[in-house]
């Protein structure tokens, strides 16, 4: 069985930077795209980033984007996500999220992801 599981996660000023890590476990196939996914309480899960399994494209949300950069490592049994210049609004709770469904997944609609981290608390204070 599949199983993502985040780190990274903490407390942070404003503009100060934070990297998330997802790490794989179990046998996934090589053609799933990984992303990250945040929510806030009261507030629907929304997507952050995304990557493409392969050729390696990725995909930002517009308020992340210039900001968040999202990558693998080369055996791709890590996920990572780099936040830098943090804002208060950034303050969730983070997932990484792993998606048969390819280039679709670039959406970063949760309902395209098939399997979930337990997620890693952001919280970024001004």
């Amino acid at each position: 069985q599949v199983q993502l599981v985040e780190s990274g996660g903490g407390s942070v000023q404003a503009g100060g930077s934070l990297r998330l890590s997802c790490a794989v476990f179990g046998h996934i196939r090589d053609d799933y795209s990984m992303g990250w996914f945040r929510q806030t309480p009261g507030k629907e899960r929304e997507g952050v980033a995304g990557i493409a399994a392969i050729g390696g494209s990725t995909y930002y949300a517009d308020s992340v984007k210039g900001r968040f950069t999202i990558s693998q490592d080369n055996a791709k049994n890590t996920l990572y996500l780099q936040m830098n210049s943090l804002k208060p609004e950034d303050t969730a709770v983070y997932y990484c999220a792993a998606s048969f469904w390819g280039s679709r997944a670039l959406k970063l609609s949760p309902q395209d992801y098939n399997y979930w981290g337990q997620g890693t608390q952001v919280t970024v204070s001004s």
